[in-house]
């Protein structure tokens, strides 16, 4: 027992100082960058994709209850607007060259990270609010043509996949997020802290 105290003692008071060049500090960092760039551009995608299928839905589809269209309208809109959000949240992250300007790009994604924090946790409320009012307005002419439990699965399927985007995936998605955009932003801050050593 004493000798593991021992190696233990040591192990702790033994500290390995790891030096990682600016050069390779700048690679990591350009593939994190374009890692979260391709993943907005993927969400941008589909966000564009799914406003186009409901759009084509109004036009093409003929529905009898003013309810259909004013709820496929609801969801059309929240898409748009949460679509315009990613964008422009995108346009931060994607504008700056951060090999030329480090500091520039830091804060901006320091910008970019705030953003995201208001989307997931503010902004996201008022989507999910927005699209169940247009999925109720939506369901209440579809759900006439089915059977009792039909209707009762689709509804039980829906209100249980909102209440888990809401809770366990936002959750989980943000705590992740947060993690790799503190990690790039702590790696900025070094590659920064480089540059000003070797001028």
């Amino acid at each position: 027992m004493q000798e593991f105290d021992h190696i233990q003692s040591l192990w702790q008071s033994h500290s390995v100082e790891v030096k990682i060049s600016s050069d390779e500090m700048l690679a990591q960092a350009k593939k994190e960058v374009n890692g979260i760039r391709t993943r907005s551009l993927f969400n941008i995608l589909g966000m564009v994709l799914s406003f186009a299928a409901i759009t084509g839905l109004i036009i093409f589809f003929q529905f009898n209850s003013w309810t259909t269209l004013a709820g496929l309208s609801i969801i059309v809109a929240s898409v748009a607007v949460y679509t315009l959000i990613l964008y422009k949240d995108y346009r931060i992250i994607a504008q700056n060259d951060f090999t030329e300007h480090p500091n520039a790009f830091l804060s901006r994604l320091k910008i970019y990270q705030l953003n995201k924090f208001t989307i997931y946790n503010k902004l996201y409320w008022f989507y999910a609010i927005a699209l169940s009012i247009g999925f109720i307005l939506y369901f209440y002419e579809m759900l006439d043509n089915l059977n009792i439990w039909a209707q009762v699965g689709i509804i039980a399927f829906t209100i249980f996949w909102m209440t888990l985007c809401a809770t366990i995936l936002r959750k989980a998605y943000m705590k992740r997020e947060k993690e790799r955009l503190d990690l790039l932003i702590e790696k900025f801050e070094r590659i920064s802290d480089q540059f000003k050593e070797q001028q």
